[in-house]
């Protein structure tokens, strides 16, 4: 029988967002693709140092037993394929099993999205992210210049998600924008019992939920998940009811009402943070490693 992913979760991931290829990533954006590969061929046995999701990625391949593989990660990259040596070998020499890959030389690689069917698909390039939004998969724009995680929560992964445009459609949003905080208010809560639509996020929330569902006892690893959103009281009774009505939980909710995200962030200590709004993800990435989900209303 050919082999499935179709058990597993499964993250893509450029290898700008899994490793600090900052410094050779300035010769390609100068046009030099011959000098970068140089440059990576000649450091092809030099680890690169940790990008911005490695503990993210880690954490979520540690659910994996030699037995069971619930999780697989695979390399979605413009590199060319031998550039593509030195990201399998610094994934190995960070400990990490990573076996498969799709390396385009420049082309666009959000088309193979489709055949993997991705979960997740993290990348530094905001035009392949906004692509793979419109065909349906979960993507973000990793801010490389984001906080590096921290290591207090070695045995669980753990993920913040705003709600609007991220796990949520963006019809609340839309309702903001037009009429302005008295009638959002006004439709949220004569709306409260209507579950709102699930967002571009909504299936990694479920994937997520079922590899918690999948681990058995033996697991050390375990997920954490927090809604982190703008609304406040007595908006927040439609988010609620409407992850009551999908049979998906989260851990945390912070309802804060317009306050600063990156401070509640701070406190919580993500791996990653999910927002579609550009000044969220800002203040965000000072504390956590961020992404931006370029959907919705505020993205036109």
């Amino acid at each position: 029988m050919p082999v499935t992913l179709d058990d597993k979760l499964v993250v893509a991931i450029s290898s700008r967002a899994l490793f600090d290829f900052e410094e050779e990533n300035r010769l390609f954006d100068a046009g030099d693709e011959q000098a970068y590969m140089r440059r990576q061929l000649e450091r092809v046995h030099e680890p690169a140092p940790p990008g911005i999701a490695l503990p993210l990625v880690r954490k979520l391949l540690a659910f994996n037993t030699a037995d069971v593989q619930r999780v697989e990660v695979v390399m979605l990259s413009r590199n060319d394929p031998a550039s593509g040596m030195r990201v399998f070998a610094s994934a190995h020499a960070s400990g990490m099993r990573i076996e498969r890959g799709v390396f385009t030389r420049g082309r666009d690689p959000f088309s193979y999205l489709r055949p993997l069917g991705a979960h997740l698909f993290l990348s530094a390039n905001e035009a392949d992210v906004r692509k793979a939004l419109s065909m349906g998969f979960p993507a973000a724009r990793v801010m490389v210049d984001s906080t590096p995680a921290g290591d207090r929560y070695p045995q669980e992964v753990r993920i913040a998600f705003d709600g609007d445009a991220v796990l949520f459609s963006d019809e609340a949003e839309r309702i903001y924008q037009e009429g302005g905080l008295p009638a959002f208010l006004h439709h949220e809560v004569s709306h409260a019992s209507t579950p709102l639509a699930g967002g571009p996020f909504k299936p990694l929330l479920a994937a997520l939920h079922r590899l918690q569902q999948q681990a058995d006892s033996s697991q050390t690893m375990r997920i954490r998940t927090a809604l982190v959103t703008a609304r406040s009281a007595p908006a927040h009774e439609r988010a609620i009811r409407t992850l009551l009505e999908w049979g998906i939980s989260v851990d945390e909710a912070m309802f804060l009402g317009g306050l600063e995200k990156g401070p509640f962030l701070r406190e919580f200590e993500p791996d990653f943070f999910f927002d579609d709004q550009s000044g969220h993800v800002s203040s965000a990435a000072r504390h956590v490693p961020a992404g931006h989900v370029n959907s919705g209303i505020a993205n036109p």
